[in-house]
């Protein structure tokens, strides 16, 4: 064993050794410790007891925090297979309000009658607008979700009319039920079948291993515009699936990135339709961005629009201010002749199977779900494959100008104020998660799970998990109130926070207890099994 502080030693030998806070981190992910916790100071309210706690980052990507992201995977893994053959209705009705929450509300009722009163007699509603606002948080903090006005705005709609060039779909009479059909097999048996789908986006040229044959011929505006909007477009879906299914149809899908960098989706679905059904509401779904136009680049370059305090953005030239979002809508609403921004559609490909409750081929496809969940959709990025590096290239160029949502800041190039226009905005400069070379352009959920999947939000499947472990190790569960702990966050150089290798060695000693624990339990077990197979013998 050499001594690594030893100068005698060569350097070549001593830079082979591996370094003690690096294997101190890889013991941590073997023991599925997270790597980067988050430190928080619990004061418990009851007892006065103050204490610096490590909390797990919850990163869902392997390049953040590997153990963080295998426990995400494998949360989701469960949360599928609890709910795609379910065999009952699952009950998701809320509780009743109780008392105070009905009290609170009844407060909030005299304060909105008070602001109407001063407000009608022209006074000033200033104090007690701030109060309704103190009375809607505490609503909240009751139990309550929401806001007890609803929708305050009106909602922009256009005509539901259907496109010419889409095929109609069939309308099925709704029925009040999440359960797909059964069938009875020629001994009594029931079964009740599932599907599984995977939706692709169409093509904009030929490509090779990932890269486009021809980068010149390939549609990187359009490639762009189906990666901001994928999202809606499997909204859309969905809407169709149930209106020519019946019933409310319940799904668990993951969207992942095909090797040419656009996002395709792969749904778990409870009940099965007819194929031919199937592909004609894929064939049949759209959905239309009606944005304004981005045909005319206004503003580019050095010279871009210029802030005015109370005014927004103007023309640096002729001083003229920027018509704001709701504005250029309103003129798109009264072209009669106007086009949608950009139509979505599925491409021709598709794949459809039938799955059992059970079988291999279920648990082989709830895998194939989760697969990618822990990757970035950008990894492309990182590629030693030259073209297909240069491929990711430019479609980020063509996602750097589009903009992503009404408050995209790259509406100020088309001569538009974004929504919420605010100071230090330009274009190519947008924050939004879309924009980011991790995204490529897909800014929604990675996992879509329908409300009425598993009966089950996903702290309570973590609770479930939690539960296991518990029962397995002995150690009885109690419930906590979730008032009794005030916690704040541990800033750096805080003489209460340990250093990070501390903090890993303090973790890792903890999952060494634990796992010991378990061994024991399970060979106990065993013995026990094999007790009673010789006694039985």
């Amino acid at each position: 064993m050499t001594n690594p502080s030893d100068r005698s030693i060569p350097r070549a030998v001593r830079m082979a050794q591996p370094l003690a806070r690096e294997v101190v981190e890889e013991i941590a992910k073997r023991y599925g410790v997270c790597i980067r916790p988050v430190p928080l100071r619990r004061q418990d309210i009851v007892t006065g007891q103050v204490e610096v706690i490590d909390v797990p980052c919850g990163a869902t990507l392997e390049s953040k925090c590997p153990p963080c992201a295998k426990r995400n995977r494998q949360l989701r893994r469960a949360q599928c297979r609890e709910g795609w053959h379910l065999e009952a209705e699952p009950v998701n009705l809320p509780d009743n309000a109780d008392e105070y929450q009905r009290h609170l509300v009844e407060l909030r009722a005299d304060a909105q009658a008070w602001r109407d009163e001063v407000e009608k007699a022209g006074g000033d509603t200033t104090d007690l607008d701030a109060a309704i606002e103190d009375l809607d948080e505490e609503i909240n903090r009751a139990g309550m979700r929401g806001n007890v006005l609803g929708r305050t705005s009106g909602k922009r709609s256009r005509s539901t009319k259907r496109r010419q060039d889409a095929p109609d779909l069939p309308k099925r009479q709704m029925t009040k039920t999440t359960l797909g059909r059964t069938f009875t097999g020629s001994y009594g048996k029931t079964y009740r079948p599932s599907m599984f789908v995977t939706l692709t986006l169409p093509s904009y040229g030929r490509v090779l291993e990932g890269a486009p044959l021809n980068p010149d011929a390939y549609d990187y505006t359009r490639a762009a515009r189906d990666a901001l909007h994928f999202s809606k477009l499997v909204d859309r879906f969905v809407q169709n699936l149930r209106r020519v299914a019946g019933y409310d149809v319940q799904y668990f899908a993951t969207v992942e990135p095909q090797k040419r960098l656009a996002p395709h989706l792969h749904m778990a679905i409870r009940g099965t339709l007819p194929r031919a059904e199937l592909r004609q509401i894929i064939a049949a779904t759209y959905h239309q961005v009606w944005w304004p136009s981005t045909d005319d680049v206004r503003f580019e370059g050095d010279r871009l629009p210029v802030w005015e305090d109370g005014a927004g953005y103007l023309d640096p030239e002729t001083g003229e201010v920027l018509p704001t979002w709701e504005q250029a809508l309103d003129a798109l609403d009264q072209d009669d002749e106007a086009e949608p921004l950009h139509v979505l559609r599925f491409g021709d490909q598709m794949d459809v199977k039938g799955v059992l409750a059970g079988t291999p081929d279920a648990d082989q496809l709830i895998g194939y779900l989760s697969k990618y969940l822990t990757k970035s959709l950008g990894d492309a990025l990182g590629t030693d494959d030259p073209r297909r590096k240069a491929h990711a290239e430019r479609l980020l160029e063509a996602l750097r100008f589009e903009p992503c949502s009404p408050t995209c800041p790259n509406w100020l190039r088309y001569g538009i104020q974004p929504k919420g226009a605010k100071p230090g905005m330009a274009p190519g400069r947008c924050k939004g998660k879309a924009h980011k070379p991790d995204h490529l352009g897909y800014a929604g959920r990675r996992v879509l799970v329908s409300r009425k999947w598993s009966n089950k939000t996903l702290t309570e499947h973590k609770q479930d998990r939690r539960t296991w472990v518990l029962e397995a190790l002995g150690i009885e569960d109690e419930p906590v109130d979730p008032h009794r702990y005030i916690w704040k966050p541990v800033k750096p150089g805080d003489p209460d926070l340990a250093p990070i290798g501390v903090r890993l060695l303090r973790s890792v000693h903890e999952r060494q207890r634990w796992r010991n624990h378990m061994n024991q339990l399970q060979a106990q077990a065993e013995g026990r099994d094999l007790s009673a197979i010789q006694s039985a013998a």
